[in-house]
């Protein structure tokens, strides 16, 4: 991490207390920022890198009505490594980098029979089906267990609040509710989907969870938003595809990017 880190200082000194990681098919948001500084991850010394269509694989700094911002342009899923560590990386490089407060964004596919393809919900919980402990590498340390005790509130109510309130003066359609995190990479079963509904999941993806996890315990506040791209297994009728996780992210990209620049100016 330290050594990513140097190469990452050595091309930017920009000071930014905000992130953001974006998901499938939303790496369009950096065209918002002004002057941009987009370092390649390929080029980073000790970074994993992305594979997955929609994940460009960049860090981006830059400021959005004059707020400096550290942009995650894609990034690493479990089942592209199966290395956990290759996941919480650049957490531990945004935390290094001295963000405080971090926004969350994937693509996931809709639980709740009351969603549609398109629609954004924001994270209240998470269920963590993954099956890996994200603190398991900091299981020594008694301060970090000791903190993640406390701060069993992943999405924090104020700051969920405050978000709800920036989407309804700008007109924005908000769904609120529960994420469930998988291994993946593939879809689930209709039988996998009635049980994440049955066990209070209102969305399913294959990221997000031990990412959170990790940046709470290191004291960051998290904001997570998904854009529902699609219904999931028996609950929609068409066959699932990555093609149509990236082509309604595409279609929302301009509300998405609206919704987040609101956030950002409305906790900076």
């Amino acid at each position: 991490m330290a050594e990513s880190v140097r190469f990452i200082r050595s091309k930017s000194r920009m000071q930014a207390r905000i992130g953001i990681i974006l998901g499938s098919g939303l790496g369009d948001f950096v065209s918002n920022l002004y002057k941009p500084k987009s370092i390649a991850t390929s080029t980073i010394p000790s970074y994993p890198h992305s594979t997955v269509q929609g994940h460009s694989g960049a860090i981006v700094f830059g400021r959005l009505s004059d707020i400096p911002m550290v942009v995650f342009q894609g990034r690493i899923h479990y089942y592209e490594t199966g290395n956990l560590e290759t996941v919480l990386h650049p957490i531990r490089v945004a935390h290094a980098l001295g963000i405080k407060t971090l926004i969350v964004t994937n693509a996931a596919g809709g639980v709740n029979p009351a969603y549609s393809p398109g629609d954004l919900m924001l994270l209240s919980d998470q269920i963590n089906l993954t099956f890996n402990d994200p603190l398991a590498s900091t299981a020594r340390s008694h301060l970090i267990r000791k903190l993640y005790k406390k701060n069993r509130e992943l999405y924090p109510a104020n700051l969920r609040n405050r978000v709800s309130v920036i989407a309804r003066k700008s007109n924005i359609r908000l769904q609120e509710g529960v994420y469930c995190g998988v291994q993946g990479p593939s879809y689930e079963t209709a039988s996998e989907i009635r049980m994440v509904a049955a066990i209070g999941g209102d969305a399913v993806g294959m990221s997000t969870v031990n990412e959170v996890s990790l940046a709470a315990s290191f004291g960051m506040k998290v904001i997570g938003i998904s854009c529902i791209t699609n219904l999931a297994t028996g609950i929609g009728t068409l066959p699932l595809s990555h093609s149509e996780v990236t082509e309604t992210a595409d279609r929302v990209k301009t509300v998405f990017s609206d919704l987040v620049k609101g956030i950002v100016k409305g906790i900076a």
